[in-house]
């Protein structure tokens, strides 16, 4: 970026119109994964493929130079089917990345809509060592109760 206010504007504009964009389309369900940059064509594949799977449109905003992607579930939530697709879509687009030796998150981090995943990430090893850490620094389990870990 040549960071003038100019360029800012110009380069900002779309990814910023990305969500308006989406929403017009429906209800959307959205959040990051990440890849390293030699993979993101890959990923962008599977997201692809798993749209035409389920009949559903992920429109995806990447911040491409650091792997970093936003695919837009787009859903309609008055529909229980549709939102079950949505979330099966969801579901499938984090498994991708993780298969592709990436992240369920590469900039947002995990919170409530991703730790599900955190566990097909990290492996069971890391996921018992995390708890015992929490454990030991929250022996009353006080501290973000009912996230998960």
């Amino acid at each position: 970026m040549c960071g003038s206010p100019v360029c800012s504007r110009a380069t900002r504009s779309p990814r910023r119109n990305a969500n308006p964009a989406c929403k017009a389309l429906g209800s959307v369900l959205t959040e990051d994964v990440a890849v390293s940059v030699p993979h993101l064509p890959a990923l962008l594949t599977r997201i692809e493929e798993i749209s035409a799977a389920y009949g559903v449109a992920v429109p995806t905003v990447a911040h491409a130079g650091d792997g970093n992607l936003h695919p837009h579930v787009i859903y309609d939530e008055t529909d229980a089917g549709s939102v079950a697709r949505a979330h099966a879509v969801f579901a499938e687009i984090m498994h991708a990345a993780i298969e592709l030796g990436g992240t369920i998150t590469g900039e947002h981090g995990v919170g409530r809509a991703k730790a599900s995943y955190l566990a097909d990430q990290l492996g069971p090893d890391v996921m018992a060592l995390t708890r015992s850490i929490k454990s030991a620094l929250d022996p009353l389990g006080i501290l973000n109760p009912g996230a998960g870990i």
